[in-house]
């Protein structure tokens, strides 16, 4: 999002989960406004080819960097157990 550090990819894959506007703006509070959300998420409806292509970008990018810089296997492990407890919290 402009003028945020919030990726245009992670309001993609909140909407794309099903959280509501309200939810996204509460999870990412950088974006300061409910209008930005659904500006995001006006343009993410409006140009679904421009948003897969991006996703692909994204994707081959994120590969790119994992095989340059490998995270440590403790990290993983210490991610995969975070990943689990969030998962058991009620929501």
């Amino acid at each position: 999002m402009p003028g945020t550090r919030i990726g245009l990819h992670a309001i993609i894959h909140a909407f794309r989960r099903g959280e509501s506007p309200e939810a996204i703006l509460h999870s990412y509070p950088p974006i300061s406004s409910l209008a930005k959300v659904y500006g995001a998420i006006a343009f993410i409806l409006d140009h679904p080819q421009a948003i897969e292509s991006y996703l692909r970008e994204q994707d081959a990018l994120w590969k790119k960097v994992q095989e340059e810089h490998p995270t440590p296997e403790h990290l993983l492990e210490r991610l995969r157990r975070t990943q689990e407890e969030l998962t058991r919290r009620p929501a």
